[in-house]
């Protein structure tokens, strides 16, 4: 099965265009825009790595490393970090995540000694929460972040994507 899936770097505006079209069609959240665009010219500047998976030829999901996080701790500790990791729907449980997490990692071993990724704290992210544990990131220690800002206790937060918990994992 690992032979049908295919990993490569975003390297040109075919592809951002293609990422663009696919998360389009498949989830009403997302808005169109220059989003995959500004990915690849970061990607040319070496500021993150954006890695496509393809499953029999056809796009699959993507996910990126972050070389500078948004998230405080990983930017004072230079931590890299995965983030945005979206395997479509009908290619999950394929190993595609898996896939791109190892090349991740393994790029990020070249810069540092760990690498570390923020998620979601509500059902939607249950697999994600699994698939982490499994591959041996832990907590931060640094409790729950809402759009990358700590959590005081007895704080008030919307439960939503920007209520993160961050992991880390050694490489």
């Amino acid at each position: 099965m690992t032979a049908d899936i295919v990993i490569k770097q975003l390297s040109n505006h075919d592809e951002a265009k293609l990422l663009d079209y696919e998360f389009t069609q498949r989830y009403p959240w997302y808005r169109s825009g220059d989003y995959y665009e500004r990915c690849l010219k970061e990607n040319i500047e070496n500021n993150r790595i954006t890695l496509l998976a393809f499953y029999k030829g056809r796009a699959a999901g993507c996910c990126h490393l972050l070389f500078v996080s948004e998230y405080p701790s990983f930017q004072n500790e230079n931590i890299p970090e995965i983030n945005d990791l979206n395997v479509f729907p009908e290619y999950r449980r394929k190993g595609i995540a898996s896939r791109l997490f190892d090349e991740l990692e393994s790029i990020a071993s070249k810069k540092s000694k760990y690498v570390g990724l923020g998620v979601g704290l509500y059902r939607d992210y249950g697999n994600a929460q699994i698939m982490y544990s499994k591959r041996g990131y832990v907590m931060d220690g640094k409790g729950l972040s809402y759009n990358n800002t700590q959590v005081e206790p007895g704080q008030t937060v919307m439960v939503d994507d920007e209520l993160l918990m961050y992991l880390i994992k050694e490489l």
